[in-house]
């Protein structure tokens, strides 16, 4: 951008009205999409990193003044690098140096350098929004202010300060979308140019036209794509209902918590009683049944009450026993077939029950006072009648 393209003749008013108004566009358009894009903050990804959405780029490509020149005659190459900061899906700021490569008989190598600070809104975002990953073509509005350095043989370099207003018409490549190639017209304005004769900043004769195609790389972001990452945007209500769910939940939860705490309680107390029963030492109750006789059978002759020498083992029983059991008493009881009159087999019962008790006495020497002896008469304990002639001996303890 050689000063020799600059010209201060501002005869070509026609060219110079039409800048104006573009200039004018330009600027409103750029509020316009101020205004879009906060209006689109609440549907982007919130919570990236600092460090997250950064690229670096480098372009190439040419540089011819605005007016008075031949487009492709009067072209001087041009190159620069740029890093940039994506805020949102729609806007992103951005810091480039641009150098412009003299090409007349100049011992300079540089006619100018630009260094800027850039802001970018991504069009396609703006209006048809952002689907979760950059589209295969998007366009970008270019606005900026920067530094302009000019170049110059010997002493005398000058410094000025630069507007730039542009597009970048950019291709994103690839599976992850890391890489994008654009295309990228800008106008350059030298906003100090000719202001002190002019009093026009936006001054098209104190202006260059800038093509170039650029490559980006795009760093990986702390989500593992190249890009923002799109989330579910949830309004109050939906919120509202998802935290009702929640606390739900978590109210049954408890609940659950609480029945499985006092089964846990229940279960310990089993396994304390269990554990209690297996250790529990049980009295062992040693229950001593004697040799007791509970009744002997004396058997007499039809019509006898002595008793016979083939009976006395049955009265020594019970005389054993008695007297291993001093507490123990007898009841003998003297029993009659029914033959004969009732007053004979009365008599012979009540015979036949002392003759035993007499043995036991006399004998034996069990005192008599533990011996009740009584006769019964005719017995009937036995089908076969001459089975009932005997006396029965029933010990007591």
């Amino acid at each position: 951008m050689n000063k020799q393209y600059i010209s201060n003749d501002l005869a070509d008013k026609t060219l110079h009205l039409k800048l104006m108004n573009m200039r004018k566009s330009i600027i409103l358009l750029a509020f316009i999409l101020g205004g879009f894009t906060a209006a689109n903050a609440q549907s982007v990804v919130e919570g990236t990193k600092l460090t997250d959405n950064w690229s670096v780029g480098v372009n190439a490509g040419g540089v011819t003044p605005l007016t008075h020149s031949a487009f492709f005659k009067g072209m001087r190459p041009a190159f620069g690098v740029g890093v940039s900061k994506q805020l949102t899906p729609i806007f992103g700021l951005g810091f480039q140096g641009m150098g412009y490569i003299n090409t007349t008989s100049s011992k300079t190598a540089f006619d100018a350098s630009d260094v800027s600070v850039l802001g970018k809104v991504n069009l396609m975002n703006l209006f048809a929004s952002y689907t979760g990953e950059p589209r295969l073509f998007e366009v970008e509005a270019v606005a900026g202010m920067g530094w302009l350095h000019y170049y110059v043989n010997g002493d005398g370099d000058q410094n000025s300060w630069s507007t730039r207003l542009g597009l970048n018409f950019n291709f994103n490549l690839g599976e992850s979308k890391a890489w994008t190639l654009g295309i990228k017209p800008a106008i350059v304005y030298d906003m100090q140019g000719t202001y002190p004769e002019t009093k026009s900043r936006f001054n098209a004769n104190n202006a260059g036209f800038e093509l170039t195609a650029g490559l980006t790389y795009h760093f990986k972001t702390s989500n593992g794509t190249h890009h923002f990452a799109k989330v579910r945007v949830y309004n109050q209500a939906e919120i509202d209902g998802l935290n009702s769910s929640i606390n739900a939940l978590r109210a049954d939860v408890n609940n659950k918590d609480g029945e499985i705490s006092n089964a846990n309680r229940r279960i310990n107390g089993l396994q304390e009683e269990l554990e209690a029963c297996r250790t529990k030492v049980v009295p062992v109750e040693t229950v001593v049944k004697t040799a007791r006789v509970p009744e002997s059978i004396i058997t007499f002759r039809q019509g006898k009450s002595s008793v016979d020498a083939s009976q006395l083992p049955n009265v020594e029983r019970v005389a054993a026993y008695m007297k291993k059991y001093a507490d123990s008493k007898v009841v003998i009881k003297g029993y009659a077939s029914p033959e004969g009159s009732v007053e004979v087999n009365a008599r012979i019962a009540a015979a036949r029950a002392e003759a035993v008790k007499t043995i036991l006495v006399n004998k034996y020497k069990i005192s008599a006072s533990r011996i009740t002896a009584e006769g019964q008469g005719v017995g009937d304990m036995f089908t076969e009648p001459d089975w009932n002639r005997v006396s029965i001996c029933t010990i007591e303890d």
